[in-house]
């Protein structure tokens, strides 16, 4: 069985959940391309169109901000739409269909599964033109319901939890084409869980600090884990502070700045003197920082969400990028799966009584259990393969 998976370079989120399908899929033996729908775009400018879009995004969320209003507007057209005519995005897309139908059928995929509205715009104008005939999936990676998904047209579309279904239906979907089954995270990730003190050493011998005994957890230590994204999103310096002023002195914050080296480069010069901040950029070791800490702070995007909430590390949710994030935060707080506040000295505070409150933080890490699915791979697995056979039969 051959598949293709299509995401897109606006942030790592998307590109995160279809690389854990995509090695879930390997591991069980199915032949997986994974691309970048803005690759197939266009000949020649591959590289260029995937670029600038991952530049607009990254500026987009920086400085400035409208893009709450933009959201709004957006969800607004959406709905006013639907049923009559094709979104402008939708449009957009659909001027390189012919190229991905190419692609495709050179390939001879037996199904493609989109993980992004780029690439689920694409498979709808294929469908819309008869040259798609094998089963196509889409896997949503937020905890709500994107501006002009309404317009795509799949044959299944994997929903986060059960309770967004309601939302989606009154969005014009039909309600036997959405299954709950969660978003995909990496298999290492909930396997190869280490224990805490182990997980300090580690990440000790990595960031080139010496750990004391101190920092064990015996010792009653409490490491917080910070993070804005891969693109570095938000005033990490301001929590930071509040942090310093208010936790254990044996505690430790770790803040991961992403790509945003600015962010790093202020919080290295503004903590230059204090041992328990420790900043990094960009890394690949966020599985082994959860292990080491006890409360994760970070910005509601769906899958670092996820994948802390199916780890059961208690998590504070910080400043969204408003529009999407904003309705993943409210989302998992209104479930107990995670705190939520603007307001810097709540965060700080919630995470601080987290780490220290036994009682309240079991509460949500069994909030967490109860919605969460880490089985998500497994079951997507399973449906496409049964979909293929189903569609090959006939």
């Amino acid at each position: 069985m051959k598949i293709l998976i299509l995401s897109a370079n606006t942030g790592e989120g998307h590109n995160s959940a279809g690389k854990a399908l995509m090695n879930a899929m390997k591991a069980r033996g199915m032949e997986v391309d994974m691309k970048d729908t803005l690759s197939i775009s266009k000949p020649n400018s591959a590289s260029t169109n995937s670029q600038a879009v991952s530049k607009a995004y990254v500026n987009s969320t920086r400085g400035f901000n409208p893009f709450s209003k933009i959201y709004k507007f957006a969800m607004w057209v959406s709905r006013n739409l639907n049923g009559h005519k094709h979104s402008p995005i939708y449009w957009v897309n659909k001027m390189y269909w012919r190229r991905l139908w190419h692609y495709i059928d050179e390939h001879q995929y037996d199904a493609v599964v989109s993980v992004h509205l780029f690439s689920a715009e694409k498979l709808t104008a294929l469908k819309r033109e008869g040259k798609l005939h094998i089963p196509t999936f889409f896997v949503m990676t937020d905890y709500t319901i994107h501006p002009f998904l309404n317009d795509t047209e799949l044959d299944w579309y994997i929903l986060p939890h059960k309770d967004l279904i309601p939302l989606w239906v009154g969005d014009g979907f039909d309600k036997n084409k959405l299954l709950p089954l969660g978003i995909p995270v990496s298999k290492d990730l909930i396997e190869n869980r280490l224990d805490k003190d182990e997980a300090r050493k580690r990440i000790a011998e990595i960031l080139g600090f010496h750990l004391t005994e101190q920092d064990s957890t015996e010792n009653k230590s409490r490491w917080y884990l910070v993070m804005s994204g891969s693109m570095g999103f938000g005033n990490m310096s301001v929590i930071i502070k509040e942090f310093v002023a208010n936790m254990r002195p044996n505690s430790r914050v770790i803040c991961v700045c992403g790509r945003n080296e600015d962010n790093l480069r202020i919080i290295r010069k503004d903590f230059a003197n204090d041992p328990r901040v420790c900043p990094i950029g960009f890394t690949d070791q966020i599985p082994l920082l959860m292990d080491a800490c006890d409360v994760v702070l970070s910005k509601p995007g769906g899958i670092t969400t996820t994948e802390t909430i199916t780890k059961n590390i208690p998590l504070v949710h910080t400043a969204p990028i408003p529009g999407i994030e904003d309705e993943n935060a409210k989302f998992c707080h209104e479930r107990n799966m995670s705190f939520y506040s603007e307001d810097i000295k709540e965060q700080v505070s919630a995470a601080i009584r987290l780490a220290n409150d036994k009682a309240y933080r079991e509460k949500m890490q069994e909030s967490q259990r109860l919605n969460s699915q880490p089985s998500t791979c497994e079951m997507i697995m399973d449906l496409v393969e049964k979909t293929v056979k189903e569609r090959q039969s006939k």
